[in-house]
């Protein structure tokens, strides 16, 4: 075909791109999924993939929304943290409640899913001078606050653990589910991979983390078969997981090694045991403070700070009892089943 043809002008636009397809009947990589990554164009797929009690691709369902907008009772006009931004939907809820006159800071340390929450959230007309995004870990809250709102927070959220995006991401190296490189970094910028720490770590500092972090009954046997070797992959460490304890125990302890080594690398409790610390200055006098926990050792640091700031009477009232997802939710959002909500009120 000649250039210059003038049936063919420079102009004229490309042909039409096929839409991608799946192999077989339903899509099976995180990539094929396009339908749910498009909820605008292609609802009724969305609607289905909630109504088998999935979660959406690429998506984060907010866990026990309604009993956390019930303990920390949010007004127009409060001023309201979300520690841990993730997909934004706890934070929405927040936002509709504190406005007019409120303000919502958020913090977050993902550099990937920070800046599109952010967009969403601005782009369903909360500006900056009622939504503030940073990015950054939670323990350094005391600080921020003392620069930006020395008075403190009417109400603080902290949602912890890893999101659902990152666990779908198979880039990101957080979940078995799907082969990817072995990262489990937060913060994908910063620190070691978990790939990268495996390989350098000696057994006895990995056995200590898989008692601490993840209460791994295993944690003598396995770290000497771990330390010290490169698994790529988050398939490789899972099948050397699995050629080293009873069929039977794999899933489970799969689960809990991944705790384990994600929390290590992230420094997941020292951020955790920083912001419990310095909770009491980041609350206004009346403040509340919503901790959703979703294992043990999130848990008790949560209950054990709370009870002793309530003897100390820092703080006013706890809750008496943890709050669980109900049966519908749990059965609507698999997600949920491990989740613990404890509240705490400034005095």
């Amino acid at each position: 075909m000649d250039a210059a043809d003038p049936a063919f002008p420079a102009d004229a636009p490309p042909p039409p791109r096929r839409r991608p397809r799946y192999r077989g009947k339903n899509p099976r990589a995180f990539h094929e999924k396009y339908k749910e990554h498009r909820p605008d164009q292609f609802p009724e797929t969305v609607r289905k993939v909630l109504a088998s009690g999935k979660t959406p691709a690429g998506t984060h369902r907010p866990i026990l929304l309604p009993e956390i907008l019930e303990v920390l009772a949010p007004q127009p006009g409060h001023f309201a943290i979300d520690c841990t931004l993730g997909y934004g939907g706890h934070a929405e809820a927040l936002l509709r409640r504190i406005t007019p006159g409120g303000h919502l800071l958020a913090l977050d340390t993902d550099p990937i899913e920070g800046p599109r929450t952010e967009a969403r959230l601005r782009a369903a007309g909360y500006a900056s001078d009622t939504f503030t995004w940073e990015r950054r870990n939670f323990a350094g809250l005391g600080a921020l606050l003392a620069a930006r709102q020395p008075q403190g927070a009417d109400l603080l959220l902290a949602d912890l653990g890893v999101s659902s995006m990152q666990l779908d991401v198979p880039e990101r190296g957080f979940s078995v589910k799907t082969d990817g490189p072995l990262d489990m970094r937060m913060n994908p910028q910063r620190g070691l991979s978990a790939a990268d720490w495996l390989a350098k770590v000696r057994p006895d500092p990995l056995a200590r983390a898989l008692r601490d972090n993840a209460d791994e009954p295993h944690a003598a046997r396995l770290a000497p078969l771990l330390a010290g070797r490169l698994f790529p992959t988050t398939r490789a460490l899972a099948q050397a997981l699995r050629a080293a304890v009873p069929a039977r125990d794999a899933d489970e302890v799969i689960r809990r090694v991944f705790q384990a080594v994600r929390i290590e690398i992230n420094g997941e409790f020292s951020a955790l045991e920083t912001l419990l610390r310095t909770l009491p200055g980041c609350l206004a006098p009346g403040g509340r403070a919503a901790f959703l926990t979703f294992h043990s050792g999130e848990d008790r640091r949560v209950k054990a700070a709370f009870k002793e700031g309530l003897r100390t009477g820092t703080y006013s009232a706890i809750a008496d009892e943890v709050i669980r997802p109900g049966p519908a939710e749990r059965r609507e959002n698999p997600r949920s089943t491990s989740a613990k909500l404890r509240w705490a009120k400034r005095a």
